[in-house]
């Protein structure tokens, strides 16, 4: 795990010393990690207080963590008026992977330390900004801002199982997502976690250890995988938690041959039954707001689904909403869902259903790239979706009511700020600069790989 405490604890051995916010994203668990050959992912941006004496050792070891700052910042300049310093996201967390000094092969279901629901990252932003400065557009009216708000959450589950002490669950079923005809392998699994502690809320992911150990002889690391499932469960009864994988396959730069993902491999075939060895959970990038007239805007690629499924089900399913009176949905979801073939639309029985019976409350919009073509004649991908209802898109995101969420390959996030950077500034309003306050108001949510 990146340990930014050394650092902090230096910045705050003396009041009156030289500080400053280095603004962070793309930051690896550790240098450990680092050698890895297999995606990290990202949640959204890391904000690191640093002593004016240690600011370039802070950057060499950033930089050596695979992470880019993004901004440079006087604590000073950010102090608002009650004295104390206010940051953007100080939930974002950079331990996704298996922390560096615990092994993965320990058997049985015990648990590690317990951790409060801090203690992904040590927070030094104890409290959001509380409301931006008013921007105008041209004609002099007042933008809608991101104001922070807080979103009563309350206890989000975190590192209930550790590497060192991995929960042992069962696999309940394992079925394919993709219909006859698709590209790849995709698999939703369930696991019952019926006989232990694992608790976790939509938007959260869970580890897993693969079995087995990697070339260097060492036992495997874990991966991170998305929740697909609500936090009752598939079947409502709080008993399982599911998954959407792909197996990883790709062609090995040097050798060219075929290379299958090890964890994705593994998990894949699993039969019912078989253990399984899982952490977590993690993350609070991801998480769903509480308010049932919220808008929700869901941009999803191949098993960037897995959350997306998990918010509909919460928000729609019948038996969902009869397991949580007190969180009735009567807001506006719009999932723009991008996929390779119709067969490799994952969940599309669900998703077109809750269309039907929810046809003002629910929008779901396809970009199927090798089916569909864009204006310009070449493949539809989601980036083009977005560009065709961007200045919808836009009024959307301007309400202060609205959450994004993105989900799946990197790649697509620059089509999706080039559409919305065009659209912004028909209003001249600079779309990078209000991105970043999204941000700072939670309400800009992404996590890709």
């Amino acid at each position: 795990m990146y340990n930014q405490g050394a650092v902090e604890g230096a910045a705050n051995k003396e009041l009156g010393s030289r500080v400053f916010v280095y603004e962070v994203v793309g930051l690896r668990q550790s240098e450990e990690t680092d050698q890895t050959n297999y995606p990290i992912r990202k949640s959204g941006s890391v904000f690191i207080r640093v002593p004016y004496n240690r600011m370039n050792q802070e950057m060499r070891r950033i930089t050596r963590l695979g992470g880019k700052i993004v901004s440079i910042q006087p604590l000073t300049g950010l102090e608002s008026v009650n004295g104390k310093a206010s940051f953007g996201n100080a939930n974002s967390e950079v331990s996704e992977l298996a922390t560096s000094g615990e092994t993965a092969n320990s058997e049985g279901n015990g648990k590690a330390t317990p951790v409060n629901t801090n203690s992904e990252v040590k927070g030094f932003a104890q409290s959001p900004v509380e409301e931006q400065p008013k921007n105008k557009d041209k004609k002099g009216n007042t933008m809608t801002q991101a104001k922070a708000k807080k979103d009563a959450h309350g206890d989000v589950p975190v590192n209930i199982y550790r590497p060192n002490a991995p929960y042992i669950g069962k696999v309940v079923s394992n079925e394919p997502l993709v219909k006859e005809g698709g590209i790849g392998i995709v698999q939703h699994l369930k696991f019952d976690i019926s006989g232990g502690d694992l608790k976790y809320i939509e938007g959260q992911s869970i580890g897993i250890i693969p079995p087995g150990v990697d070339k260097n002889g060492k036992p495997e690391k874990l991966r991170l995988y998305s929740i697909a499932s609500t936090r009752h469960g598939d079947d409502v009864d709080d008993k399982t938690v599911s998954l959407c994988v792909r197996q990883l396959e790709y062609k090995h730069p040097e050798t060219n041959e075929t290379v299958y993902g090890v964890c994705s491999t593994h998990l894949c075939f699993l039969e019912p039954g078989a253990d399984v060895k899982i952490t977590g959970p993690v993350g609070k990038e991801m998480l769903l707001p509480q308010d049932p007239d919220a808008k929700v805007i869901m941009m999803a690629t191949g098993t960037g689904i897995a959350p997306m499924r998990a918010y509909l089900w919460r928000q729609f399913k019948d038996a969902e909403r009869a397991a949580n009176p007190e969180y009735q949905f009567k807001g506006f979801s719009w999932l723009i869902f991008g996929v390779p073939t119709t067969p490799n639309i994952l969940y599309k029985e669900e998703l077109e259903e809750i269309q039907q019976k929810y046809p003002d409350n629910f929008r779901l919009t396809y970009a199927i790239s090798r089916e569909q073509k864009n204006p310009q004649g070449g493949r539809m991908y989601i980036q083009d979706r977005v560009a065709e209802h961007a200045d919808e898109l836009w009024q959307l995101i301007k309400d202060e009511k609205t959450h994004t969420y993105i989900c799946g390959l990197r790649g697509m996030e620059d089509g999706i700020d080039a559409a919305l950077t065009a659209a912004a500034a028909k209003e001249g309003v600079t779309w990078s600069d209000y991105q970043k306050e999204l941000k700072k108001a939670h309400r800009w949510h992404v996590e890709t790989y």
